[in-house]
């Protein structure tokens, strides 16, 4: 094991996995003899020691392109002839008409840092040769505003953190707006601020504008800017048509995600104007799109907070709060009766977790329109004091048109959400709820929910060391023993469960769900679960990297952990440990995990949901 120290195994093993989760299918123990995790019979095994890319506890650079090619890529979206609701007082007329936009290839642009002027001086950057001087003054002109790390930062955690816009007095010219180590904007194509995590919009124009003008000057030649590297920092540039989104971090965090986490603000954006106020810009360029968005900051600052403790926002997949399967069919059941008399979707959940989902047919519903809704209801204080009914988007579903959604809470943390196309449907929805409330309370549910939430979910303390009875009487809760609560329970010395296991994450696949473990010690300080959390991140961006990918198994060693990731066609499992963790000890508890999550899969997942076709 001496050679495990700060390393990174992966493999990619062929695998024959059944994607089928009928009760026919074949065994987890027999599907496990065939993979790279099957558990060795004398010595350490070994998961492929070598993989193109990864190697010495990180994934190479692999000089991945910052700015790559989309060959002709057009893009196209056809207007109806329908009025368009924006917002609770604004309309907007969309006539009908075509709107056609056109790439061509892109080019690569480092920015070169600025030592006289940026906290890391003597890091030296680099530019590519495609790269104009134009470009690189304009971004000299960032770094020499250069938004630094701060040393002593106290992570807000989820419970004391409160949304809404913060330091509105800073702008470009303060310290302390600098050294944010994170930063979010959106400006239109003509530089008008549209929205900054920190700081006035208004007082941020100059900044907005030379954004807008490194963006303009890279398109004037035929390409598009994705990422500049300064330092410590990176540059993320995203366009959307009009809209121009970009993100300057020091986090740490992979290009891609930083990428996804920009499509989501721009999916939020959607969620509450739709696509159709690009028609605003086409028949005015210094259209100001800020009054659209006036009192949503609340809705942003939660979607960016929860990119740091929210597998959702890049797994794209849901999660659902662990209920016994009797009790989750008993919601469905009505959930379903209402979804036939005209809803589109009925949705129960519980804070961000999924009690039950129905679709009228052929209806699908994204899990990431489903993470941007349920921030949406959360962060809003409106829908909490009375019922509510409210043109939504729905940006994977049809980014052009709304829906319109009916929210009621049905106690402090439970809501429900009926969609439907009609505008007209809030009477009919009404009498859909008083039906579904008087159901849950009958049937219990809603107690059901509020035990869940107090009991938590899969702890790795309970990891069972033996394949769980097929029968007998187990408790409500995760398929534990009545009788011997620690029957299963293997002795182990330290923190944590088996083998030093600290927290996993298990990703089904099929139906776009997933299961994390409750965070416990020594994972139990808001800023060690972030760590954990970006730790999870690089993970799944090295893991599903086309670029040197994607892989099947990874293995990984550094000082805070031992990570562990598997990939089948089936599901994913991502692993954290404590960094001393023996490998094969690893590989073996990652297969109890598995063999875990297909005993109680009827208590945490909601299998009756079809799965999504995006």
């Amino acid at each position: 094991m001496s050679s495990d120290s700060s390393s990174t195994t992966s493999g990619d093993e062929s695998t024959d996995p059944n994607p089928n989760r009928s009760s026919t299918s074949k065994p987890l123990e027999d599907q496990f003899a065939s993979v790279a995790l099957a558990e060795p019979s004398n010595e350490v095994p070994e998961i492929q020691e070598s993989l193109n890319g990864v190697t010495n506890g990180s994934v190479t650079e692999n000089n991945y392109r910052e700015i790559e090619s989309e060959g002709n890529e057009r893009e196209g979206t056809v207007g109806g002839g329908v009025e368009e609701r924006i917002g609770s007082n604004l309309e907007v007329e969309v006539r009908g008409s075509v709107a056609w936009r056109r790439t061509i290839s892109e080019v690569e642009v480092e920015a070169p840092s600025s030592p006289s002027s940026s906290g890391y001086a003597g890091e030296r950057g680099s530019s590519n040769a495609s790269a104009s001087s134009g470009v690189s003054g304009m971004i000299d002109g960032i770094v020499d505003d250069e938004i630094q790390e701060i040393s002593n930062v106290d992570f807000d955690s989820q419970a004391s953190w409160v949304p809404g816009k913060r330091h509105v007095n800073e702008d470009d010219a303060s310290i302390s707006w600098r050294k944010r180590k994170k930063h979010f904007f959106v400006l239109s194509n003509s530089g008008k601020p549209i929205y900054s995590r920190y700081g006035d919009e208004h007082k941020l124009a100059g900044f907005s504008a030379t954004l807008q003008a490194i963006i303009s000057f890279v398109e004037n030649g035929g390409d598009r800017v994705k990422l500049v590297r300064a330092g410590k920092h990176q540059v993320v540039f995203l366009v959307k048509g009009p809209i121009y989104l970009v993100c300057i971090s020091c986090t740490e965090e992979p290009y891609e995600s930083l990428r996804g986490q920009l499509e989501l603000i721009y999916g939020q954006m959607l969620l509450i104007l739709t696509k159709s106020v690009n028609r605003c810009f086409e028949k005015n360029s210094k259209f100001d799109m800020t009054p659209l968005l006036g009192g949503t900051d609340a809705v942003f600052s939660s979607l960016i907070h929860s990119f740091s403790w929210n597998p959702a926002t890049f797994l794209h997949a849901y999660t659902c709060l662990p209920l016994a399967y009797a009790t989750r069919q008993a919601a469905g059941a009505i959930l379903q009766d209402v979804a036939d008399s005209g809803v589109l979707f009925a949705i129960l959940m519980c804070k961000h977790k999924v009690v039950s989902l129905v679709g009228a047919q052929k209806a699908s519903l994204h899990p990431d329109d489903m993470l941007l809704l349920a921030n949406f209801v959360m962060s809003s204080e409106s829908f909490r004091t009375s019922e509510s009914f409210s043109p939504i988007c729905l940006p994977r579903y049809n980014p052009m048109a709304f829906l319109y959604a009916y929210v009621h809470y049905l106690d402090v943390d439970t809501y429900l959400m009926l969609l439907t196309t009609s505008s007209d449907a809030f009477y009919h929805l009404k009498d859909c709820r008083i039906r579904i409330e008087m159901v849950l309370l009958k049937s219990n549910v809603l107690s059901e929910v509020q035990r869940s939430m107090l009991d938590g979910g899969m702890h790795v303390e309970d990891l069972p060391t033996d394949p769980l009875p097929r029968s007998g009487s187990l408790s409500p809760h995760l398929g534990q023993p009545r009788d011997s609560p620690e029957g299963f329970k293997e002795s182990f010395i330290g923190i944590g469960g088996p083998a030093g296991l600290w927290h996993f994450i298990y990703r089904s696949i099929f139906l776009d769900q997933y299961v994390s473990s409750e965070f416990s010690p020594p994972i139990n300080s808001a800023r060690q679960q972030k760590r954990l959390y970006r730790a999870y991140q690089k993970l799944y961006a090295s893991m599903h990297d086309r670029g040197i990918g994607p892989h099947k198994t990874q293995f990984r060693r550094d000082e805070n952990y031992v990570l562990l990731c598997w990939v089948t066609q089936d599901f994913e499992l991502y692993a954290a440990f404590d960094p001393l963790a023996d490998k094969a000890l690893a590989i073996k508890t990652c297969n109890r995990v598995c063999q875990w999550v297909k005993d109680v899969e009827n208590e945490i997942f909601l299998l009756g949901a079809s799965p999504f076709s995006w």
